[in-house]
């Protein structure tokens, strides 16, 4: 049997890249890959501004406090003020920019005003509560990578710089096929030995929650020509093909002998629990996966591989799913010569 990380490796080495991308507005492009670097224009802040409500002065006025100073003027945000003169003080507020001659915000949590002057009662360090031009992001440099998932914090960077739009890799197109005369889909009733199509629904999920594009094709027959064409039809229309179940050598089970008609096959006996069986081949120039029909087998090897791989396809770069170490608070004694995923609950 081919160890797991063998097998994750290998698929990955086979994922090419989707080349194609298209600019979506900033709204538009929650879930979406980014296909290129985005360079900031310009420095976030803009200017030296208050991190605070308070009064901007110069350190230089005073030895040690308490100090007093004239106000001179209030600056809000959105507003510029005028250059302090020795002794005076602004009244200033956050995000306003800091007036020529200050070096320092007092909050006023530590101040006091009185007949339009203002006292600071605690000492200050020059450059105290001013956030400087280009704190947070410097201008010319790389604020997103390609590869990255875009959700709400890259989209409010992105904003956060004047980008009205993002360059975005074109979504995956995949086709997805169950197998099997025994499904019927829910809300109809069960003849003797049928079962629910719960795969269907599962991994349709799963794809659209990886942003891909997907192609329901349905339930195709156990039937060799009809398997042909839906996936030939499939494979002329997707970038990949996904079935469950139907990759055995079964005489039902004519997935198998369909793709290896149509393209090229490699059946994996992984040494994984659940989902010891698994395909990857090629049709024309879609990809072709074979999960397990069982449910669970067929959702922890979506999970733990086809994930990956319709990821490393969009361009993302960070693969690996995210991992807690915990203390099982249970003994395990079956533990055998394949790994285990078990579902545990945290």
């Amino acid at each position: 049997m081919l160890d797991f990380a063998t097998a994750l490796a290998n698929l990955l080495a086979a994922a090419r890249r989707v080349r194609e991308f298209e600019h979506l507005d900033l709204l538009a492009a929650n879930g979406r890959v980014l296909a290129h670097d985005v360079i900031s224009p310009l420095a976030v802040p803009g200017f030296d501004n208050s991190a605070m409500d308070g009064y901007a002065l110069n350190i230089a006025d005073f030895n040690s406090p308490p100090a007093d100073f004239l106000l001179s003027q209030r600056i809000a945000a959105g507003e510029v003020g005028q250059a302090l003169a020795v002794g005076e003080a602004a009244r200033i507020f956050t995000g306003a920019p800091i007036p020529a001659g200050a070096n320092a915000v007092a909050m006023q949590e530590v101040c006091t005003v009185n007949d339009g002057r203002v006292t600071v009662t605690m000492p200050l360090k020059n450059g105290a509560n001013i956030r400087r031009a280009g704190e947070d992001i410097a201008a010319q440099s790389v604020v997103l990578t390609a590869g990255t998932r875009l959700g709400a914090a890259e989209i409010g960077l992105a904003a956060s710089i004047g980008c009205p739009t993002l360059p975005v890799v074109r979504p995956l197109k995949v086709a997805l096929l169950s197998t099997g005369d025994e499904l019927v889909e829910p809300g109809k009733p069960l003849a003797a030995g049928q079962i629910y199509n719960s795969n269907r629904y599962a991994l349709h999920t799963l794809l659209q929650t990886l942003g891909c594009a997907v192609a329901d094709f349905g339930i195709v027959a156990d039937d060799r020509a009809a398997t042909i064409e839906l996936l030939t039809m499939a494979a002329e229309q997707n970038d990949v093909v996904i079935t469950s179940g139907g990759v055995s050598v079964g005489e039902e089970d004519h997935v198998k002998a369909a793709v290896e008609y149509l393209g090229s096959l490699d059946l994996w006996k992984i040494a994984m629990k659940p989902g010891k069986p698994f395909a990857h081949g090629r049709i024309a120039e879609a990809d072709f996966i074979g999960l397990p029909g069982n449910p669970v087998s067929s959702m922890v090897t979506f999970l733990m591989l086809v994930r990956p791989f319709l990821l490393a396809r969009q361009g993302v770069t960070a693969l690996d799913p995210v991992s807690l170490p915990l203390i099982a608070a249970f003994d395990w004694k079956k533990a055998g010569d394949r790994r285990e995923f078990l579902r545990v609950c945290v």
